[in-house]
């Protein structure tokens, strides 16, 4: 049905190998996700990282284990399958800026990775837009988001840094979808995101 050749069940055992209890539901509502909203307030979201700068996030958590570390970046790279296959989900992201200056592996892999950033966006299912540090205190400095959609069922996610919730809740997911309403208006257009990322990559090289 979505143009897979076994990838998603390849994924599912990696996925509870390597992930904790409270995110290994997300995936499965990644798959059958109509529209995704992610508002990423440090890091580019999963479904766009390079396998170079997956690697370097893994690596940075405490007690990260090389055999596991790659298991993870495997994992993360499956689930952009969603975005390659026929029927994929309207993806729609909101960065703040601080994303693309933090140096996650260095500048090498940083560059490599939004030049990928770049590329992604061309594809016309997929939106990416920054919020400039210039924005000061937004709506969005608290803690990262997802919002999935499928129809009329709506599901989130929030993490922390020990932790991560995935929820149906009605009410919680009313008020990430008006959190990221206040966060859209504050966003560039994708025109100028572009120029934003391309400036970034001007001034590392």
């Amino acid at each position: 049905m979505y143009g897979l050749n076994g990838e998603l069940l390849e994924l599912l055992p990696i996925i509870r190998n390597v992930s904790p209890k409270w995110f290994r539901k997300w995936p499965a509502i990644e798959q059958t996700a109509k529209v995704i909203r992610a508002y990423q307030l440090a890091l580019i979201p999963g479904l766009l990282q390079t396998a170079d700068y997956a690697r370097a996030i893994f690596q940075g958590e405490p007690g990260a284990m090389p055999g596991e570390v790659e298991k993870a970046v495997k994992a993360r790279l499956q689930r952009q399958a969603i975005l390659d296959r026929q029927n994929p989900p309207g993806v729609s992201f909101i960065l703040d800026e601080s994303v693309l200056i933090r140096q996650i592996g260095g500048r090498g892999v940083m560059r490599a990775q939004l030049t990928y950033l770049v590329d992604m966006m061309t594809r016309p299912w997929v939106t990416v837009r920054i919020i400039p540090l210039s924005s000061g205190a937004t709506a969005g400095l608290i803690a990262p988001f997802v919002i999935a959609q499928d129809g009329d069922t709506h599901a989130a996610f929030l993490e922390s840094a020990e932790s991560g919730e995935v929820t149906h809740d009605v009410g919680m997911v009313q008020k990430l979808s008006e959190r990221w309403e206040f966060l859209s208006g504050l966003a560039q257009p994708t025109y100028e995101t572009e120029k934003i990322i391309r400036r970034v990559m001007e001034y590392d090289a």
